[in-house]
């Protein structure tokens, strides 16, 4: 992530174009948020050790569906043959603002799941995990029975932020808000893509093939 924001701090101060700085400096925002969240390293030794019990390689999870009722949050994580592994490989940690999920050993490797920042406190004595058949299932119980627009703050101020941008009376600013869009969630190939397209469009342009303002 740190390495990220440099490289987007960078393609800012070579940013010429006002459209080209906003997509950059919407991309360096989300990036300072998440950077913001991240949890505090845990010490060396606590690191090593953990590592040297898991074994094999970890995989991070980013595939997941959620729904929620009036007392819980629940993610549901899709791991074949999760059900097989004992008890005690299958660990969730709660705060009261995030959680973490590991599962060690499945097939030889081990998966783990991050949230941090929730969007709201969550009671960590009355969150649990339930494996299922293929599936791990996390329960975040509510500490206020509402209704959770996402599930984090990051999401949420991501959704407020993009539905400002959409906000406009300016037919042509359609397609640069999607560009946006694209920039701030794609990954590393798309982000060069995108770069691409704008350096081709402005030599076009400055040659006389691109009449109109790309």
């Amino acid at each position: 992530l740190q390495k990220d924001l440099e490289e987007v701090k960078e393609l800012l101060t070579k940013a010429t174009r006002k459209r080209l700085r906003d997509v950059l400096m919407t991309e360096k925002h989300k990036l300072e948020l998440e950077i913001k969240n991240q949890p505090p390293p845990k010490p060396k030794d606590v690191a090593e050790e953990e590592k040297s019990s898991l074994g094999g390689y970890t995989v991070k999870i980013n595939n997941y569906a959620w729904d929620q009722s009036d007392k819980f949050i629940k993610i549901y994580v899709s791991l074949n043959g999760v059900q097989k592994l004992p008890a005690e490989n299958v660990q969730v940690n709660f705060t009261e603002r995030s959680f973490d999920l590991l599962v060690k050993n499945l097939n030889g490797k081990n998966y783990t799941m991050t949230f941090n920042n929730l969007l709201k406190p969550i009671s960590v004595e009355g969150s649990s995990r339930k494996v299922k058949t293929d599936t791990v299932l996390v329960m975040c119980k509510k500490k206020r029975e509402e209704k959770w627009d996402c599930l984090t703050q990051v999401e949420k101020e991501s959704k407020e932020k993009e539905k400002a941008a959409y906000d406009t009376s300016d037919p042509s600013e359609g397609l640069m808000n999607l560009l946006k869009k694209m920039y701030a969630e794609g990954d590393d190939e798309m982000k060069r893509t995108i770069n691409k397209a704008w350096v081709e469009s402005r030599e076009k342009q400055s040659k006389g093939d691109i009449p109109m303002d790309i």
